[in-house]
This record gives C-alpha cells, sequence and structure tokens, in this order.
C-alpha cells in the first residue's frame, strides 16, 4: 500500500484546484459568448475514472454540481468503449442534466493505457435549438419544444472528429457562435488532461489513487464535523413558487424535511407538490446541487470541493415532483428554482444555527433578448444579467453582498462589462446604478439592489421573461426587514407600457423601447436599531440609505446624523 505523505496530500488538493482554475481561466479567454467570457456562466472540474469528484471551480454552483452524477451515467453508458482522444458532448436533462442550455464536454484522460480521471466543462450556450431562440420558452409543456437534446455522445472518438455528428447538433443551433464557444470547452478539457498527466508522470498512479482516496477521507470527515456541529433533530421549511407560465395565479410548494443524526443530514422532499403542466419544473440534478450549493454556505468555507464533501449528504427528492419532473416535462425552468429551495433549507435551520444561515436573498427576475443586431446584420442573444442581480441576505456580524445576485449563482455569475454589452448587443444603456433603501434593514442589513434602464436596438425583438421575484421580497430573519421586490416594464416608443408577467414570451417588441428593471436587495438580519451608528451614518451620507428610513427603521435621531 502506497503510503500517504501528508505534505504530498495537501499538493494534490492545491494542484487539484489549480488545474480546474486554469481550465476555467482557458474557457474564459477563448469562449465568445458574453454568457461565458464575461458572465462566467460555466464550470470546470475533474473527476476519477469512476466519475468521483476530485475538484471543480464553481463559477456557477449549479452546473457545478451537476457534473458528477453526468459523468457516473457516461461511465455506464459507454462502458468498456471510452479511449484516449474521445470526447463526449451532453446536455440531456433526462439522463442526469440539470437544464437544456448548460452542455456539458467530456474528456476521459489515460495514463498508461488507463482511464484515470476525467476533465469535463459545462457552460450555458447562447441557444439550444427548439422553439425558441435562446433556450427559455414559457410556453413550453414538454421538452421537445425547449431544446435538442443531446444524450452521451462522441464529437471526437479516438482523436478523430466525427463529422457527420458534429453536423448534425449543429444544424439545429441557430447560432454559429454556440459551435466556437464548444470548442472553447473542449480545449479547456484538454488542458486538464494535460495538467493530469504531468502530475502522473511526477508521482505515479499508485500515489495518485492513494493520496485520491485519502483526500476523499479527509474532506469527509471534515463535512462530518460540521454536520455534527449541528443538534440532531428534523427541522421542516418551505419556499414558495408562483406562476408556472400557464396558469395565472397558480403557486407550488416546496417542503423540506432535515435531519440530523450525529455525523449524518438528510434532505428529504417528499410532500413538494407535484410537478406542472407548464414550463416551471426541475430535474432531480438541478434541485440535488441547488441543496448541496446551499448547505455549502452554511458550514466551512475552506473545505476541499470533491466527492468527500458529499458522501455525508442524502437527499429524497421524488420522481414527479416539481422539483424532480418526469419525462418529458419541460424543466428548462429547473436552475431556478433554487432560490425558493434555499428559502426552504434556510427557514429550516435557522432556529438551530443562527450564526450560520442568512436572510433571504433576492428572487431572481430575468429578461433575455434576441433577435437581429442591425448594424451587424447578426443574430444575438443576450441574458440581461446586468439587471437582475439583487442582493444576499445580512447574516449575523455581515451585511449583504450588493448586487451580487440569486443564490444558485452564488456571486460567481459576473457582470457586463457596459461598453461590451453595447458592442455585443444593439442595445444602449442608460442606467445601471444601486437603489437606495432597497436593502431589508437589519442589525446587519441585506445586500443593495440595482436599477437598470437601457434602449433596445434590434426591430421585431424577441423578449423572454423568467423569475420569481416579483411576487415575494427577500425575506429578514430575527427582527430584520424583508428587502424590496424586483420588477421589469417596457416603455414601447409610442408610449405604451407594459409589465410582462415573471415568465413571459413576447414577440415583435419594437427598436426604441426602453426596458426599465429593479432588482430588489437582500433581506436583513437582525433588530435594524441595534445597527452601529457610524456605520449607518456613513450609508446615509453616500446615499445607500436615506434619512428618512435611517430615522423611521433604524431609530437614528438627528443628534445621531
Amino acid at each position: 500500500m502506497n503510503q500517504i505523505d501528508p505534505v504530498l496530500l495537501s499538493v494534490y488538493a492545491r494542484t487539484f484546484k489549480s488545474i480546474t482554475d486554469e481550465m476555467s481561466i482557458s474557457v474564459e479567454k477563448t469562449a465568445r459568448s458574453p454568457i461565458l467570457c464575461e458572465a462566467k456562466d460555466f464550470v470546470t472540474g475533474l473527476y476519477d475514472a469512476d466519475g468521483n469528484m476530485l475538484e471543480q471551480t464553481e463559477n456557477l454552483p449549479i452546473l457545478a454540481f451537476s457534473l458528477a452524477p453526468v459523468c457516473r451515467y457516461i461511465i455506464e453508458y459507454f462502458g468498456t468503449d471510452i479511449s484516449p482522444g474521445d470526447v463526449i458532448f451532453h446536455n440531456d436533462v433526462f439522463s442526469m442534466g440539470n437544464q437544456n442550455n448548460d452542455v456539458a464536454v467530456y474528456k476521459p484522460i489515460f495514463f498508461a493505457d488507463k482511464l484515470v480521471a476525467w476533465s469535463a466543462v459545462k457552460g450555458h450556450q447562447a441557444d439550444i435549438g427548439g422553439n425558441v431562440p435562446g433556450g427559455y420558452n414559457p410556453n413550453a409543456k414538454e421538452v421537445w419544444q425547449e431544446a435538442l437534446r443531446i444524450p452521451p455522445i462522441k464529437v471526437y472518438e479516438k482523436g478523430e472528429l466525427r463529422k457527420d455528428v458534429w453536423d448534425l447538433i449543429f444544424a439545429n443551433i441557430r447560432l454559429e457562435i454556440v459551435q466556437h464557444d464548444m470548442k472553447a470547452q473542449m480545449g479547456a478539457c484538454t488542458v486538464g488532461e494535460r495538467r493530469v498527466v504531468e502530475l502522473l508522470n511526477k508521482y505515479g498512479v499508485e500515489s495518485f489513487d492513494a493520496h485520491k482516496a485519502a483526500l476523499f477521507t479527509a474532506t469527509r470527515k471534515m463535512m462530518e464535523a460540521e454536520i455534527a456541529s449541528i443538534p440532531n433533530g428534523t427541522y421542516q421549511g418551505e419556499g414558495q413558487i408562483y406562476y408556472d407560465g400557464h396558469n395565472d395565479g397558480s403557486e407550488y410548494t416546496i417542503r423540506v424535511k432535515i435531519t440530523v443524526e450525529d455525523k449524518n443530514i438528510v434532505f428529504d422532499y417528499t410532500g413538494t407538490d407535484a410537478q406542472t403542466d407548464g414550463f416551471v419544473n426541475g430535474t432531480y440534478t438541478s434541485s440535488a446541487s441547488a441543496t448541496i450549493l446551499t448547505f455549502l454556505q452554511m458550514v466551512n468555507p475552506d473545505m476541499p470541493h470533491n466527492e468527500g464533501m458529499v458522501q455525508p449528504i442524502e437527499m429524497i427528492i421524488p420522481e414527479g415532483t416539481v422539483l424532480n419532473a418526469s419525462y418529458p416535462k419541460a424543466t428548462t425552468f429547473g436552475n431556478h428554482l433554487c432560490p425558493p429551495n434555499a428559502d426552504a433549507i434556510i427557514r429550516a435551520l435557522a432556529p438551530v444555527i443562527p450564526e450560520r444561515v442568512t436572510a433571504g436573498w433576492n428572487n431572481l427576475l430575468c429578461s433575455l433578448t434576441t433577435g437581429i443586431d442591425t448594424e451587424k446584420d447578426d443574430k444575438y442573444v443576450d441574458i440581461g444579467f446586468m439587471g437582475l442581480k439583487g442582493g444576499s441576505g445580512g447574516m449575523q456580524g455581515t451585511d449583504g453582498y450588493d448586487h451580487i445576485g440569486m443564490i444558485d449563482a452564488s456571486g460567481g455569475v459576473l457582470d457586463q462589462d457596459y461598453e461590451m454589452f453595447e458592442q455585443q448587443t444593439p442595445h444602449l444603456l442608460i442606467q445601471h446604478e444601486y437603489i437606495e433603501d432597497s436593502a431589508g434593514a437589519g442589525q446587519w442589513r441585506g445586500g443593495l439592489g440595482v436599477e437598470t434602464r437601457y434602449i433596445i436596438g434590434s426591430h421585431d425583438t424577441q423578449f423572454v421573461t423568467f423569475g420569481d421575484g416579483d411576487f415575494e421580497p427577500a425575506f429578514g430573519l430575527f427582527g430584520g426587514h424583508d428587502g424590496t421586490l424586483n420588477s421589469i416594464t417596457l416603455t414601447y416608443p409610442d408610449g405604451a407600457r407594459k409589465t410582462p408577467k415573471n415568465k413571459d414570451l413576447i414577440t415583435g417588441v419594437p427598436k426604441g423601447t426602453l426596458f426599465h428593471q429593479l432588482a430588489g436587495g437582500g433581506g436583513g438580519y437582525g433588530d435594524p436599531q441595534k445597527r452601529d451608528r457610524t456605520v449607518l451614518r456613513e450609508e446615509v451620507r453616500n446615499g445607500v440609505i436615506s434619512q428618512k428610513v435611517a430615522s423611521e427603521v433604524y431609530g437614528m435621531d438627528g443628534e445621531e446624523r
């Protein structure tokens, strides 16, 4: 048996992370869509020969925790028919994928003729076929109205491009840029492959296998210690989903029962409402990823992200519920069920670990525009990352983050650069700034939301909205106040105003229409009147909090100001 060297164990852990970081940089620098190179709506990862997580760089965490289940499915699917030089694509939500637009590339890594690991990249593609450009179709009722399904398929076999397969896939995708972005993901997988082979050349397969197992064991013990610090018991919480895209007034409830027993934790979603007949459903993988990333915010942030981290966590997500829809239901909205799922988990655990939970995060209300940029005579797709990012919830000792975005991104998704936004789309940005008083008041306030306005620059623009953030504000905890709601308004050139539903598809939006979005703030934590007065005075001077709210909510009198 290979002797475990504690120093070398640390070297392996840091090297795995360094490799996935380098893969991430590779995608960022070579992808062409602003969804990837600007917003960084992608993840990179390394997995062992059995599909166990070695490490990840989680620009978008909800994607990251969907890579390992698909890797295991691919291994089962192909069996022994895996060779050096293979490159496999996958997005299929009914074979462990999380969302149709999130297309993954997997590359097996061989050393001395033995399969030893996998490198993988998953990124949100600007288009994936289906009825609607851009991939979000609020009118969908089944998967074929949403996207091209890609079950595990080799686009390279033993190093040779399968041109027929490549052409079949991209004949069903509207935008040529998707081909370039998939090549960028493939290139990053090759970077990961090279670095793992270099590591194996240096230390050998036996050392790699032994230290990998030891790393899993050490990380599992770290997670078990975190779970053991939570009092044993069963805790319950709920989160709400508003409107399924088809039936006005429809509501659905996520119900979670969390059982902590010594070193193990179970998240049981039995009792969650049944799947919808509309656009709003999740997959097992998207829902399990949401559970993991929410719980990780309550434990040691220095814990390595490998297979040992998830081993003590059990999830029960019954098929046929809104969190795990049955074939062939529409599921593109599934990633965005993370916020109400997170709300349920936070509400369940807040009474027993109040020092480790945040108040509610601003929920998502997103817009997507597609059309023709007449100056370039070219198609474009834009997800309005700039406008959708509200604030996170405050927690004991810390204010929420301003303008961080939805909890499923956990701060990983970045803003578009203003100039690049105007280069990549025909739109003209008018305003993008923090909103005074948008943060939920508290001893530790929520993060601020933002206001965004731009002029739509394409004729006959298709406009899609998706989210729940205009129904329920981010909730406060322990005396903290709620944040503010989201809204989107379109003002047409003739002065007519339209407020889209939170799952809506509007066609023919004319050039010159003013887009106006408010993304709300996060919830506050603790009694606002206990807020540090020095900090509060500075926030009043800077226009973060108005004098009126400082006086009426925070109890600041004239002398304090």
